[in-house]
């Protein structure tokens, strides 16, 4: 089971869903997936404070009543869609086998991977954002979301060790700071699209530039560690 119907479930009920969702509730864990998909694109588009959980029952052909059931509140629902966006980008991650490969060959895939995350999930990238515009406040609130990156961590610690022992990489760097310098370069893309293609009036989406820019990005990362 995953993280974030994890938490729906063990949330506090707020009494029996509406009975005109009888024939959802058959069904929970399909219903709170589809809550899920819908409130994702509601929060990321919308921030928190926009977001509607009327136009979220609507959507998934449920009621506020039963969002708050599954989920205790609006706060509640968007810590689990949270929750959810880092389960499946981790869950893919995992995926990768990066062990299986020579460490810069392995560190290329990562990145490339990163790259390709989060351009292909721009509602990532914006709840990411509007989650910094929380202040972490909400984040702060779950209680999976450190267990949930660890993996993370630990992959890159792992891909990184062979690598110096091996002599590819050179000693001294720390897995978290080449987590984030991987983070931020592949973010970036996405989340000042639009704002640094007005200003210097360059289609930087255009399939040409994108395929430009995460060869850079891969190469800046593996420069950056080689020894």
């Amino acid at each position: 089971m995953n993280q974030a119907v994890h938490s729906a479930q063990t949330a506090k009920p707020a009494g029996k869903p509406a009975q005109r969702d009888g024939a959802r509730t058959n069904d929970p864990m399909r219903t709170m997936a589809g809550i899920l998909e819908v409130a994702t694109t509601e929060f990321a588009n919308k921030g928190l404070s926009g977001a509607r959980i009327d136009e979220i029952a609507a959507a998934t052909s449920t009621s506020k009543r039963m969002i708050y059931y599954y989920f205790g509140s609006k706060q509640g629902l968007y810590i689990a869609v949270l929750e959810e966006a880092y389960r499946r980008m981790r869950a893919i991650e995992a995926e990768l086998h990066l062990e299986d490969l020579p460490p810069e060959d392995a560190l290329r895939r990562l990145v490339g991977f990163t790259f390709d995350h989060h351009h292909d999930n721009p509602d990532y990238i914006r709840l990411v954002m509007t989650e910094n515009m929380e202040r972490g406040a909400y984040l702060a609130q779950s209680k999976s979301i450190q267990e949930l990156n660890v993996p993370a961590i630990q992959a890159i610690r792992r891909l990184y060790d062979r690598g110096v022992a091996s002599g590819e990489f050179r000693p001294g760097l720390d897995p978290i700071d080449i987590h984030a310098s991987i983070s931020a370069l592949t973010f970036f893309n996405v989340s000042n699209q639009h704002t640094f293609g007005l200003i210097f009036k360059r289609d930087a989406q255009s399939a040409q530039a994108m395929a430009a820019r995460r060869d850079s990005i891969v190469e800046m990362m593996v420069r950056f560690v080689r020894a």
